[in-house]
Formats: C-alpha cells, sequence, structure tokens
C-alpha cells in the first residue's frame, strides 16, 4: 500500500487531516481551489508540530512530503486514502465525488469528513464514500466516526490506527452519527439558556470546563454517571433520576429562532469572553491543554490516553549500537518554566527514560522486573549545558562507565535540535531483588548483556566530566 493521501478541501478539518497524515510520515497531495489555502494549511502545520510530537515519549516518523495541486486529477495520483472536507452541502459534495470516483485508484479509501450526512445520501448518484467523521483539531483528537460499507470501513480502520487515531464504526447510519447528535442537543439548550437570559456565553463555558466536560474527558457520560449510582450501580442511578426527564428541563425540541437580535447578543458575549486573543492564539491555548490533558491520560491508559499508548508501541524504537540512542522525542510545552526553556526536573525525567530505555537493552525488561529483579538509581549527577525549549528535538546517547557485580553505571549525553550538548547525566545504579527490597546480583543474561556493553564502550573516549562526582564513595 502506498502511503500516500489526498486531501480534497483544505479548510479547518482538511488542514487538520493533512497534518496528522504527514506528522506520521505519509505523503499529503492537496486539492483547493482557494488561493490562500497554502498559507492556511501552513498555518494549521505549524501548530501540529508544536503539539502532536509533545503526546509521544518517542519520535514520531519522519514527516512525509507535501504537495499542493491545481487539479483534482493529480492530486489523486497514486493515493491510498482520499479525504474529502468541503462544506456541508450535499449537491457540492455530490459534484466533488463524482470527480474523486472519476480519477481516484479503485481500491483508495474515500472519506468524507461531513458531519451530518448519511453514506447513502452521499452516494446516491454512484460514489463510494464512506463517513469519516473527525473532530477539530484533527492532528490531536483521536475520534474518527465511521459509517458505510463495512469492508471498507475496517480496511479504513486499520489505516487510521496506523496514524494515531481511534476509529468508532456506527452500527447503523443516521443522521448527523453519534458524536454530534450530542453535541446539537447541547448546543440546542445553550442557545435556549442565553437567549433567556439565564447565563452569558463565558458562564455556560464555566459550567462546562469546570465541571462535567473535565469528567467526560476522561469516562464519557454512562460511566460517569454509573459512578454517580454509588455502589448500587447504573440500575440505581436511573431510578433515582430517570424520573426527571419526564420534568420540563429542557427545551430539546424546540430551537429558538436564529433572529438578528439572537445573532448579535450570542456574538457580543462571544467577543466580550475571547476577543482579547486571535484565532491562532486559542488555537494554541486549545492544544497546549489538550496536549496536558492528554499526557495526564496517558499515564492511566483511560480515554485518548489508551489510543496514544497504542500507536506509541508501534513506533521505532532506536537501535542499539556502540553508543545507543536511549532517547529521541520533543521536549514538551508542559517540560516548560516561566523562562520558556525545559525546567531542570525533566533533565532528570528524560535521563530516567533513558535508563529504562538502556535496562531493556540489555534484557531488564518489564517482564524481568515483573519476576522480581530491577535497578534502581542511588545518584545522580546533572549538568546543565544549554537551554532546551518546547518543541525542540531532544536525543539522548548512552555509554556504560562500569558494570560489575551490582553496580551499572551510566553516562547520558542529552543533545538539542541542532546536535549541542545540553546537558549530561550521570548516574549511578545498583541491581535490586524486589522480593527482599535489598541488592542482589543480576541474572546471568542480564549481567552478560551487560558486560558486552562495557567492553565495547571502553574503546571509546571518556566523557568529560564523567566519574567526577557520582560514585566516588565506593
Amino acid at each position: 500500500m502506498t502511503r500516500t493521501v489526498a486531501i480534497i478541501g483544505g479548510g479547518v478539518i482538511g488542514g487538520g487531516w493533512a497534518a496528522r497524515f504527514l506528522l506520521n510520515g505519509w505523503d499529503v497531495q492537496v486539492f483547493d481551489p482557494d488561493p490562500q489555502s497554502q498559507r492556511k494549511i501552513g498555518e494549521v502545520l505549524a501548530n501540529a508540530r508544536r503539539s502532536l510530537p509533545s503526546l509521544y515519549d518517542r519520535a514520531l516518523p519522519a514527516e512525509g512530503r507535501l504537495s499542493f495541486h491545481d487539479d483534482m486529477a493529480s492530486a489523486l495520483a497514486d493515493a491510498a486514502w482520499v479525504q474529502e472536507s468541503v462544506p456541508e452541502r450535499l449537491d457540492l459534495k455530490h459534484r466533488i465525488h463524482d470527480q474523486i470516483q472519476a480519477h481516484a485508484p479503485a481500491d483508495a479509501v474515500i472519506g468524507s469528513s461531513t458531519s451530518g450526512f448519511k453514506p447513502s445520501e452521499l452516494n446516491a448518484q454512484g460514489a463510494r464514500a464512506v463517513v469519516a467523521h473527525p473532530f477539530n483539531p484533527v492532528y490531536l483528537l483521536p475520534l474518527v466516526e465511521l459509517v458505510g460499507d463495512a469492508e471498507t470501513c475496517a480496511q479504513a480502520s486499520d489505516i487510521l490506527r496506523q496514524i494515531g487515531m481511534y476509529p468508532l464504526t456506527v452500527r447503523k447510519e443516521i443522521d448527523a452519527h453519534i458524536a454530534d447528535r450530542l453535541l446539537e442537543a447541547v448546543w440546542r439548550e445553550g442557545l435556549w439558556l442565553i437567549k433567556d437570559g439565564i447565563c452569558t456565553t463565558e458562564e455556560l463555558d464555566e459550567a462546562i470546563r469546570m465541571g462535567f466536560g473535565l469528567r467526560w474527558a476522561q469516562m464519557g457520560l454512562f460511566e460517569t454517571y454509573r459512578i454517580a449510582g454509588g455502589e448500587a450501580g447504573m440500575k440505581h442511578f436511573m431510578a433515582q433520576f430517570g424520573p426527571a426527564l419526564e420534568w420540563p428541563w429542557t427545551k430539546l425540541m424546540d430551537v429558538p429562532a436564529f433572529t438578528e437580535e439572537l445573532v448579535d447578543l450570542i456574538a457580543g458575549q462571544s467577543d466580550a469572553q475571547s476577543g482579547h486573543m486571535s484565532i491562532r492564539d486559542l488555537e494554541r491555548l486549545r492544544d497546549d491543554n489538550l496536549v496536558g490533558m492528554m499526557r495526564a491520560l496517558k499515564k492511566s491508559g483511560t480515554g485518548a490516553g489508551g489510543t496514544i499508548n497504542a500507536h506509541e508501541v508501534g513506533l521505532p524504537v532506536p537501535a542499539a549500537t556502540d553508543l545507543p540512542v536511549t532517547v529521541n522525542r520533543p521536549v514538551p510545552q508542559s517540560w516548560t518554566d516561566y523562562n520558556g526553556h525545559m525546567n531542570e526536573a525533566h533533565y532528570s525525567e528524560v535521563s530516567a527514560q533513558a535508563t529504562d530505555r538502556f535496562m531493556e537493552m540489555i534484557g531488564c525488561d518489564a517482564a524481568y522486573i515483573a519476576a522480581g529483579g530491577s535497578y534502581f538509581t542511588v545518584e545522580n549527577h546533572v549538568r546543565f549545558l544549554n537551554e532546551l525549549h518546547a518543541g525542540d528535538r531532544l536525543q539522548v546517547t548512552t555509554q556504560v562507565l562500569a558494570g560489575e557485580g551490582k553496580k551499572m553505571h551510566l553516562f547520558h549525553q542529552l543533545h538539542g535540535p541542532d546536535g549541542t550538548l545540553a546537558a549530561t547525566v550521570e548516574t549511578l545504579l545498583l541491581h535490586m531483588d524486589l522480593t527482599t527490597r535489598s541488592t542482589s546480583m543480576p541474572a546471568a543474561q542480564v549481567a552478560e548483556r551487560l558486560a558486552a556493553f562495557v567492553r565495547a564502550h571502553a574503546a571509546l573516549p571518556r566523557p568529560e566530566g564523567a566519574g567526577r562526582h557520582v560514585g566516588q564513595r565506593g
């Protein structure tokens, strides 16, 4: 399968698709007659390059090749995936899919970003598209709703997982699929609350982000309510709160008329709420917050965190060489401080990641630790030599200074994006028996692999500053 995607329509959603594929190593071919499309996609890409790699503790693949095309046929050439993201007008989508059908490879997945139309509507004139409905920003949020031909949706699911997304195949086609039907209900009720003077746009947003929005990020609706039912669970919750569904709490079946007065009211309140920030500033704020929350979810593996972890497992691991690269990753925004550079605590965190990777290389991996053996750090020495900033490529090489008996003595060199030495971390570790919580000799196979590195690295120049601080007390 070629790793080429054609993006038809390069607006906010199309640009997000382009960034998601490009940063996962796919070649991206864009067709959009808008003369501003290159600028717009370039700005989306700048935000994506700043945020998406920050979700991961391994390096993403090398970027693919981005190209812009004046005619749709050349953009569709050799594409394994075609993503249509034109405005939500059925007549326009029909015209676009007629052209896609004429020029796209026969085995290409053809997805539509439509938020409301059903596959039967999209394909009424002979197209073969499936709904592939993402969420903004596409380069960060993993969910894609798939609707349509089962075999094509299965093929699409495999590709989407390769680029770190979460495909959710909808069982039956329905207007607006799943998520947008829920969003429409909240949006509709929100319009009434503002029209009736109950709250402002800012107050409504605070109700979401200070309360149930945080819960939904990691548990969704029904799991949240299951907890609300206490030990008796969902049945108790429904028995207690189910009758409220018959009370006149909602206006979901009605829609306030979009009069000029209502539009001006909402637009004015929105300007007062957020008008002090540009759209690009708001996007970066959104992305930084999403990265922070999604990285927190990585630790538990719940929600979007599980999708990130599953994708990260398949990312390339640095090869074991004479001087192995044990970390190759970007610096996330959350690692920087008020001075704008990486906080000193995270130099130690990176060195711990490098140590963990080296331990895996000598056989002290998860299975070995589960069996009762591991290395514990007993002393560290960090030298700070140059600044590192959010988004910088950080590469760590590890040299073994000693590895006899229970001891393992490592020297990590942290290099910035231009190869400049940013810091060194020298670390002394002792092998431990996790059952007795006391020092012990490593297993023979671990000791042998460590000894092989000791012999190989003995021929390398000793790093400047190594051995002056760590392990001097024996």
